[in-house]
């Protein structure tokens, strides 16, 4: 019995590998969430925080187009299951639902949500597609760079398109 039990106690004293460096894709979607966000929090700049983080708490809809197509949101963009960390934006389903919480929620921009995500985004760029991005908060089209745009100031609606 006792030598039954001996990996799985040596098992749970060995440390994980160091994670890959945060990289940003430049790829077609679909994009999925990193699996070891460690590193693209580390790379946005944002705090980490606990997983179960809630001060601060708010929601809103992200709803992204490429060429007319919706591009799927994943689950655990922001989130580090292995180590139990989050930043404070962040997915934890596939419906498009956006969390702020915690330390830097009133900080983060959509920029920094793209790092968490891995996707390369600029003015004209979402990942593999450029041609102009086109954000709109909460049904006003955004005239200034989308990257710097305050998570907090949406009420409940950003939608993304590029042709």
């Amino acid at each position: 019995m006792i030598v039954a039990l001996l990996p799985l106690a040596l098992s749970s004293c060995v440390k994980p590998p160091p994670p890959a460096p945060a990289t940003m894709s430049e790829a077609a979607p679909p994009w999925p969430a990193p699996r070891d966000a460690i590193s693209y929090i580390e790379a946005s700049g944002l705090p980490q925080e606990r997983y179960d983080t809630a001060s601060n708490q708010r929601r809103f809809q992200l709803s992204i187009e490429v060429g007319g197509e919706p591009v799927a949101i994943p689950a655990w963009i922001g989130v580090d299951r292995y180590r139990a960390i989050q930043a404070p934006v962040h997915t934890h389903t596939e419906d498009g639902e956006i969390w702020l919480e915690g330390e830097g929620a009133e900080e983060a921009t959509l920029g920094q949500f793209f790092t968490l995500w891995g996707v390369r985004m600029n003015a004209d760029c979402l990942g593999a597609v450029c041609g102009g991005v086109q954000v709109s908060v909460d049904d006003v089209p955004l005239a200034s760079d989308p990257t710097a745009l305050k998570l907090v100031d949406v009420n409940s609606r950003l939608e993304i398109a590029i042709d």
